[in-house]
């Protein structure tokens, strides 16, 4: 049985939230690949390095959640998907965000995040 492209995200943005949500930044690094395209709302970076020293410069007790907006599949190994995301803090206001990422497979079945670009509006 094959997952829709909305399952093929919703089950990497849900491994993802999970991680952010721990305060987690090494297990959230985990979900991306070895040369993911990171832009957050600070500069690009490149590696899950990056990604793992960005979410450990966030809060503790910060959160996400997300509502899945579209997704488009790429290509066989590759699904784009558009969300908006509210990021909750517990000493300042939400943040509202739209957050486009690009899932690729890897192996027969893991799919890790190859691009991921945030977007305040």
């Amino acid at each position: 049985m094959t997952s829709t492209d909305a399952e093929i995200i919703g089950g990497v943005l849900d491994r993802w939230k999970s991680a952010v949500d721990a305060h987690e930044p090494q297990r959230v690094a985990e979900h991306f690949t070895h040369d993911v395209i990171f832009q957050g709302l600070h500069p690009y970076s490149v590696g899950p390095g990056s990604v793992a020293a960005y979410y450990d410069s966030q809060p503790i007790g910060m959160k996400a959640e997300y509502r899945l907006l579209e997704t488009r599949r790429l290509a066989d190994d590759l699904v784009l998907g558009y969300a908006n995301v509210d990021f909750s803090f517990t000493d300042r206001p939400t943040r509202n965000v739209f957050l486009c990422v690009i899932a690729r497979r890897v192996g027969e079945v893991d799919w890790l995040i190859a691009h991921y670009q945030v977007s305040q509006l």
